[in-house]
């Protein structure tokens, strides 16, 4: 999860969080673009830009934000953004926490998220996002949405297909990353962004605040 701006206190929270996790695991972070990478490709849109321009637009304003957070995380963290996985795979071994931005157009960062963990063999992957969890409709607009506790990976798929994909597309998970989640079959949390309490708990493979979304 992206602040609409650099919130500090946040993410200096966030970085100790992960900091703390890096003890115990070794830890990628996929960083999102947010209202910096939506308000751009705006604009280029307006502009004429096409959908692959506004994706590498995107790209460059997730690699912005990873380092914010590679500031925050001081030594704990690789000090540059890898841009593909075998380059953070192999920093991984001298750094606790490596993260990255978007990797190649059409690649959301949700995608891009999976796909590192695929390639990581992670035990699990956590999604932070702005909703405590997965809803069967958007709880900020339709007040009878309720969270759904526990899905499989093949109802996440069925819930988001009509989802857009088009690049500063909104959304819990985007169409692309849910099939990914389908594809990996490894276990995915989805959780608010500020519930550290969340955090740790999903990390470590406990009971959480969230939606957990299972293999099937």
């Amino acid at each position: 999860m992206i602040p609409d701006a650099p919130d500090v206190p946040y993410i200096r929270q966030l970085a100790s969080e992960i900091t703390a996790l890096s003890k115990s695991y070794r830890v990628f972070v996929v960083v999102g673009g947010g209202r910096l990478a939506r308000n751009y490709i705006q604009a280029g849109r307006q502009l004429g830009a096409d959908e692959a321009v506004l994706d590498n637009i995107g790209i460059d304003a997730t690699r912005l934000n990873a380092r914010v957070l590679i500031a925050a995380l001081g030594e704990a963290a690789l000090g540059r953004v890898p841009h593909d996985f075998d380059s953070a795979l192999e920093a991984s071994v001298f750094n606790p926490v490596v993260v990255l931005g978007g990797t190649h157009p059409g690649h959301t960062t949700d995608a891009v998220a999976v796909m590192m963990g695929e390639r990581a063999r992670a035990e699990r992957i956590l999604i932070l996002t702005n909703v405590d969890g997965v809803y069967t409709a958007d709880p900020r607009t339709d007040r009878a949405a309720r969270r759904l506790d526990r899905l499989t990976a093949a109802e996440l798929v069925a819930l988001t297909a009509s989802s857009s994909a088009e690049a500063g597309s909104t959304g819990v998970i985007d169409p692309m990353g849910c099939k990914i989640i389908q594809r990996a079959r490894i276990p995915t949390c989805v959780l608010h962004g500020r519930d550290f309490d969340a955090l740790r708990a999903a990390a470590e493979g406990r009971p959480f605040k969230g939606s957990l979304i299972v293999p099937g």
